[in-house]
């Protein structure tokens, strides 16, 4: 081979490993590109929100199920209502009354017990009503209304607005007056207001205690009466009524947040900050553990 074909040989070599290297690299047999994220649409109460606690949990569903979660943070009423109008796969709320006509309405296809806190009825130091240490919630609220003090209510049909409605009609009292506001605000709004206002309200216990870190004045006036009994349930949306629904999402987030692991992360919320579960696990697969 004369030097000239030695030179032509060398060069369609060095030409077959340069386009070589520009080759796009295959994916391993059975790979590919990982899928996206599925959506899933939760509807849950402003006090899941407000405390933290979705924060704290929710990142590991979505690792674990590659999900994104769109999560609707709004009354109970608007949570039942947003799975009702097939807007949501799944809810997350405290009205017991509501979730079992939910069901019933044939709305729902599954609902589980998930925790439990309480409702607490907070006021200023000052106390105007002279409620401080009662027990007896009807009993305060009627005191309340008799002072004519500042009250701020949810006023948004929601899980709290409901128990505090139930409360009033306990007491056998229509609320009403300037002394009675009726903000239509989720909780933390609400309990801003109480506090610019040096006013009364009533408040799940988690979303409270996360507010004390934002340095409200409000103390606890009124606690341990068993109305104030705060349980929360998840409900899958009923796919043969809501055909758009990720049926097989929201069952799998239902067994993800009634499962062991996922109520231990539950009972672990706020122990650090307050010393103390804000929310009390209480699925089935939790009792009987």
């Amino acid at each position: 081979m004369n030097r000239k074909s030695i030179l032509i040989v060398a060069f369609l070599l060095l030409l077959s490993l340069v386009l070589g290297a520009c080759q796009p690299v295959q994916a391993p047999a059975g790979g590919g590109e990982a899928a996206a994220p599925a959506k899933l649409i939760l509807a849950t109460t402003t006090s899941t929100q407000d405390s933290g606690l979705l924060d704290v949990i929710l990142p590991d569903f979505e690792q674990q199920a590659n999900a994104d979660l769109d999560v609707v943070a709004v009354g109970t009423g608007q949570a039942l209502q947003l799975g009702t109008d097939c807007n949501a796969d799944v809810v997350l709320v405290h009205a017991r009354a509501r979730e079992d006509k939910f069901m019933a309405d044939g709305d729902g296809a599954r609902r589980e017990d998930v925790m439990f806190n309480d409702f607490v009825i907070l006021g200023p130091p000052s106390d105007p009503a002279g409620v401080a240490g009662m027990t007896d919630a009807a009993a305060a609220m009627a005191m309340i209304a008799e002072a004519q003090a500042p009250f701020i209510s949810r006023g948004d049909d929601s899980g709290t607005h409901t128990k505090e409605k139930s409360v009033w009609a306990a007491a056998e009292i229509e609320p009403a007056g300037d002394w009675y506001v009726s903000a239509g605000q989720g909780m933390g709004a609400v309990l801003t207001m109480a506090n610019e206002q040096q006013a009364y309200t009533l408040s799940d216990r988690a979303t409270y205690l996360a507010r004390t870190l934002e340095g409200t004045e409000l103390v606890v006036a009124v606690e341990g009466d068993p109305v104030l009994f705060n349980p929360y349930g998840v409900i899958v949306v009923n796919p043969e009524k809501c055909t758009n629904v990720n049926a097989d999402l929201a069952n799998q987030f239902a067994d993800w947040i009634v499962s062991v692991p996922t109520q231990e992360m539950i009972a672990a919320f706020g122990q650090e900050e307050f010393g103390q579960s804000l929310f009390t696990p209480d699925s089935e697969a939790w009792r009987n553990r």
